[in-house]
């Protein structure tokens, strides 16, 4: 009995295992490349950086990187959300980002196809990597992802069309200070939710943030932009 109660937790963590490994390698960047395709990239918080796809924080819980993985995953997009390792520069990431970005714009992927969001720390890195790519045409969403860093380098800026979500109980608020100093902003939009939920509103995929973020990356695939050259 007690070798085959051994035997299904050895079959049972392999599977868990196994199940981990292929939702991490459903998101990773793609090996063909569709220029006809929109591409999302999105961008975790800090507390993933790791090995752990879902890790407990003691004031707000579990970070559900896999259920947010699967709620922003879409038919009319291909959706790329890397689990970034433990200790990584926000710096260095932010170029690999914009290094994917300009590589599928190099494959003939039109810059309006391609939407970067991110929470947090993966706020910071999407608009790291936005400041990097300085492309008037890419579509942004910031979570909750103006603070710290952004707000030390004053000469970080936006670009492209951007969407920012906060949380009113968190103490990360409003990015009006980074719009302020973007003049290469193509459009620019900011809502507040207010769940309670202070910082961890964002650490599961609820319709408060979740609803008005697709809204923003289908409302660019359903009405793409007009050449006025034509």
């Amino acid at each position: 009995m007690k070798f085959i109660l051994i035997l299904l937790f050895v079959i049972t963590s392999v599977n868990v295992h196994a199940t981990a490994t292929a939702t991490a390698n459903e998101y990773t960047f793609p090996s063909k490349i569709n220029a006809a395709e929109h591409y999302v990239f999105y961008s975790h918080g800090y507390i993933v950086e790791g090995d752990d796809p879902t890790p407990i924080h003691p004031r707000w819980g579990v970070y559900n990187f896999p259920s947010i993985q699967k709620a922003l995953n879409d038919a009319s997009y291909t959706l790329i959300a890397h689990h970034r390792p433990k200790g990584v520069s926000p710096i260095d990431y932010a170029k690999r980002l914009a290094g994917e970005v300009k590589q599928l714009i190099t494959f003939g992927v039109p810059p309006e196809n391609i939407t970067l969001t991110g929470f947090s720390r993966g706020g910071a890195i999407t608009i790291l990597a936005v400041n990097e790519l300085k492309n008037a045409k890419v579509n942004v969403v910031i979570l909750a992802g103006c603070a710290g860093l952004i707000n030390r380098k004053r000469d970080i800026q936006l670009y492209g069309r951007v969407l920012s979500i906060y949380e009113t109980s968190d103490d990360v608020g409003s990015c009006n200070l980074l719009e302020a100093r973007s003049p290469m902003l193509k459009e620019f939009k900011e809502i507040a939710i207010s769940t309670g939920k202070e910082h961890g509103a964002f650490y599961r995929p609820i319709d408060e943030w979740l609803v008005p973020l697709k809204q923003w990356i289908n409302s660019s695939i359903s009405e793409p932009e007009i050449n006025e050259d034509e």
